[in-house]
C-alpha cells in the first residue's frame, strides 16, 4: 500500500514539473515576442511620455522693473555674465512714471529661458517678469533704413514701400530713407526685398510687446 502511495506521488510530482516546464517555455516565447501595436493603432498614436522641449528659438520676455537708475545695466549684466545673448532690448516708461516696461527678445531653448527668467527675478528692481513667446500678443519694431537709389530702380523701391506701407522720410539724388513699423516677419521680408538695391545703413529699435486681451 505505501509503494502504491509513493509512486503515484512520483508521477504527481513529474507532472507538475513538466507542467512547469512547458509554462516556463510559454512565458519565455511571450517575453521574447515583439509587442505589436494595438488593432486598429500605430505606435505613433499610443500615448507617449511626455518630452522636455529642447528647441532653439527666439523667446520674448516682458518686465516691469523700478525706473531707477543702473537697473538697464544690471539686467545687462546679468545676460553678459552668464553667456546669454539678447537679439534685442526696447525700454520705456509706462503710464506710471515710477515704472518702466523691458521687451527683451533672447534665444535659447526652455530649460536656459527658464534660467534667465529666475535670474531676472532675483534682481531687487525687477517687479514681475512674463514669457509671452507662446501668448497672443501684439509686438511692432520701428526700422529705419536708408538704401542706394538709381533712375532705374527708384520706382520699384517706391513701390515696394507702398506694398509694405512704409513711409519715405528723406530723399537725396542717391538714397530714399524710410520708415516702416511691424512685426518681426513683415519687417525681416521688407528687408530681404531691399538688399539687392544696396542698404546703406539700418537703424532698428528692437521689439515692443504686449499682451492681447484685457
Amino acid at each position: 500500500m505505501q509503494k502504491n502511495t509513493t509512486t503515484d506521488n512520483n508521477k504527481e510530482q513529474k507532472e507538475e514539473e513538466k507542467k512547469k516546464g512547458n509554462n516556463d517555455e510559454e512565458n519565455q516565447r511571450i517575453l521574447s515576442t515583439p509587442l505589436a501595436p494595438l488593432e486598429g493603432l500605430s505606435r505613433d498614436m499610443l500615448p507617449k511620455r511626455p518630452q522636455r522641449k529642447t528647441e532653439v528659438r527666439l523667446h520674448v520676455l516682458s518686465l516691469l522693473v523700478e525706473n531707477k537708475p543702473g537697473v538697464l545695466a544690471r539686467i545687462a549684466g546679468l545676460f553678459a555674465g552668464r553667456g546669454y545673448n539678447i537679439e534685442s532690448l526696447c525700454v520705456g516708461e509706462t503710464q506710471d512714471p515710477n515704472y518702466s516696461r523691458m521687451t527683451i527678445v533672447t534665444k535659447g531653448d526652455e530649460r536656459i529661458v527658464e534660467q534667465i527668467e529666475k535670474q531676472l527675478r532675483k534682481i531687487i528692481e525687477v517687479v514681475k517678469v512674463s514669457n509671452i513667446t507662446d501668448t497672443p500678443h501684439v509686438e511692432r519694431e520701428l526700422i529705419l533704413v536708408k538704401v542706394s537709389t538709381t533712375k532705374e530702380n527708384r520706382d520699384e523701391i517706391v513701390r515696394l514701400v507702398e506694398i509694405f506701407r512704409g513711409k519715405i522720410i528723406d530723399v537725396t539724388l542717391k538714397s530714399l530713407t524710410i520708415e516702416i513699423t511691424g512685426d518681426r516677419d513683415k519687417t525681416s521680408a521688407f528687408l530681404q526685398l531691399l538688399k539687392p538695391f544696396g542698404i546703406k545703413e539700418l537703424v532698428r529699435t528692437g521689439i515692443a510687446a504686449i499682451k492681447r486681451g484685457d
